[in-house]
């Protein structure tokens, strides 16, 4: 089926209020790459204690670091 076989017409237009609260990639997210990475014991247990989800938790402290390095214009 192509896009203009796609029958639109029980879908209501969004206002102009929707679009002004919508969120600008709210459900994409960040291409995930697998490496091998070495860090010191104490650091990776430290995360495996604090966080269930650690190296959520590892990627969260390293977006952090990156963010605050940019606004440094680093």
């Amino acid at each position: 089926m192509t896009d203009d076989e796609i029958d639109l017409s029980d879908i209501p237009e969004l206002t102009d209020v929707e679009w002004d609260r919508a969120i600008r990639g709210k459900y994409s997210r960040p291409v995930k790459r697998q490496l091998t990475l070495r860090l010191d014991a104490d650091v990776v247990e430290w995360f495996k204690r604090t966080a269930p989800k650690y190296q959520t938790a590892i990627n969260d402290a390293l977006r952090k670091h990156m963010n605050e390095q940019r606004r440094k214009g680093q």
